[in-house]
């Protein structure tokens, strides 16, 4: 049945099944920013802010899509590279040679690398908090002429997506946009700040939310920072699952007043008015949720790209495999981000990662697709090695996060007597037995060397 156009209505709506089996889906910050390509490399998210605070974080930010926002911070690292590499340049300058780069890009093969990564989704930013936009829109930016690209990027990449079997979803910066508010953030507090609430932005910005529905039709509408108070988001969002029904609305339309906003320097964040899943960023859970999320994070430090990442910012192919593994076995997805750069060329360090885990997951993916958590998320053998669990059916996976040798123990195992144990990859039933609460199991000789490899028990 079609939702009325509240929110009362569309909190009936339910999380549809292919985003709870899909597991995996891929990011992708591409736009000015990526011209030049260029942040300090200051740490990860939480780790600066724990150790430095917000202050410290914005004035060195090493998200590179931050840019624009950065080289007008006074005496940062990023003013500093911009007045050495382009002078007075604005950043509007950077059009000219994204739209010259992303001509020669090829969606198919963005695409293609995509669906060998395993990857069962795609997000695109759409517009990012610079307001440029990646498809060409009936609703232009009223301040500065031609800021969108000449070519339909988001149409393009949606046909390409489609063409491999991925779902298409769509990102759209409602929450900042610094060409209708060029307020400067260097605090937590300003975030919110930031946040145009003029009319003619909440115009803008639910205009450009119904085009991108109406033409693309995306699988999920993923905002971010927030969105304008003076929307009314219950409209929006029934408008949108009548034309999607099976889409998804994330966790970022947070509508914050004054009062919320008084607030936020106190840590104390205000939630949006409605949301089919949690988007913590860097951030993973200790525990099962019982309500869906999704981890979002950048392969290095940034989402944009950066050149100044090397493989001492990123993570390993070993990392990654492990992080996506305990996000799904506590009943997350990982949203991983690419960071093509100017040209439309992802950088072969990004390529070669999610290559690595698409040959994994040719090998392990019954143990992650369309798996739900079990009883637990995780143990540790009797050797240290640790271990996530996923099910299906009546199906239990063990995926232990490394390459096991010898005889291994897993503790708290209550298995059926006639339960068959074997190793994704490999053929036959592996031999085991009861060792107190757990059971021993004797795991093949002379495995090669893996990020992880993952144990099927399957009662009889």
């Amino acid at each position: 049945m079609p939702f009325d156009r509240t929110l009362t209505a569309v909190h009936a709506h339910q999380v549809p099944a292919w985003f709870h089996e899909a597991k995996l889906g891929i990011f992708i910050h591409w736009g000015l920013y990526s011209v030049p390509g260029w942040a300090p490399t200051t740490g990860a998210l939480h780790d600066v802010i724990a150790s430095e605070g917000w202050p410290a974080w914005f004035a060195r930010n090493p998200y590179a899509e931050w840019y624009m926002n950065s080289m007008r911070v006074p005496n940062g690292a990023t003013a500093a590279y911009h007045a050495e590499q382009y002078g007075d340049q604005p950043y509007a300058g950077f059009a000219t040679d994204f739209n010259a780069g992303a001509a020669q890009w090829d969606p198919s093969a963005w695409a293609e690398l995509f669906a060998n990564a395993g990857a069962k989704y795609v997000v695109l930013t759409t517009k990012h908090h610079d307001g440029f936009l990646l498809w060409p829109s009936e609703q232009p930016n009223p301040f500065i002429p031609n800021y969108q690209v000449t070519r339909d990027l988001v149409g393009e990449l949606s046909d390409a997506v489609r063409a491999q079997g991925l779902t298409m979803g769509l990102y759209y910066s409602g929450g900042l946009d610094w060409t209708f508010n060029p307020h400067v953030i260097q605090d937590i507090s300003d975030l919110f700040v930031a946040v145009p609430q003029s009319p003619e932005y909440v115009a803008y910005a639910d205009a450009h939310w119904r085009e991108l529905t109406n033409r693309y039709r995306p699988a999920c509408m993923w905002n971010d920072i927030g969105y304008p108070v003076g929307s009314d988001v219950g409209a929006l969002f029934a408008d949108y699952y009548n034309a999607v029904p099976e889409g998804v609305i994330n966790d970022r339309f947070t509508q914050a007043g004054p009062d919320e906003i008084a607030k936020i320097s106190q840590g104390m964040l205000p939630k949006p008015a409605h949301s089919d899943y949690r988007t913590p960023e860097y951030a993973v859970f200790d525990t099962i949720q019982d309500d869906k999320w999704e981890s979002c994070r950048g392969l290095g430090f940034s989402f944009g790209y950066n050149r100044n990442e090397s493989d001492t910012e990123m993570l390993s192919p070993v990392e990654l495999i492990h992080s996506f593994v305990d996000i799904v076995s506590k009943n997350g997805n990982l949203l991983i981000n690419v960071g093509p750069k100017g040209d439309g060329t992802i950088p072969a360090a990004q390529a070669e990662r999610l290559l690595a885990l698409g040959a994994w997951l040719t090998v392990n993916g019954e143990a992650i697709y369309a798996t739900t958590p079990w009883t637990r998320p995780e143990a540790t053998t009797d050797s240290g090695l640790s271990v996530r669990f996923t099910h299906k059916d009546h199906t239990l996976y063990a995926t232990m996060l490394g390459t096991p040798t010898g005889r291994i123990v897993i503790p708290d195992m209550p298995v059926a007597d006639q339960t068959v144990i074997t190793l994704l990859g490999h053929q036959g039933a592996l031999p085991w037995q009861r060792s107190g609460d757990g059971i021993a199991i004797d795991i093949p000789a002379n495995l090669a060397p893996s990020a992880a490899y993952t144990l099927r028990l399957t009662p009889q």
